[in-house]
């Protein structure tokens, strides 16, 4: 029995899955930042901005 050849594994991610993940952590990453900065050092405030914003902008994202 001739064995088939074996056929090339599939990504765990296509390119633009990979990419709209990206920009959600690093637009997620600057409104964090940006709010740490300008309320005056408060992680707490900066993770509560951060997180909204990674999630709508991966809602626009993919939308588009």
């Amino acid at each position: 029995m001739i064995a088939s050849p074996a056929s090339e594994p599939r990504p765990l991610l296509t390119r633009r899955a990979a990419l709209v993940l990206l920009m959600t952590v690093f637009l997620g990453t600057v409104i964090g930042a940006q709010t740490y900065f300008s309320v005056g050092g408060t992680v707490s405030s900066a993770f509560l901005a951060g997180i909204p914003v990674s999630r709508l902008s991966e809602v626009a994202l993919c939308t588009t």
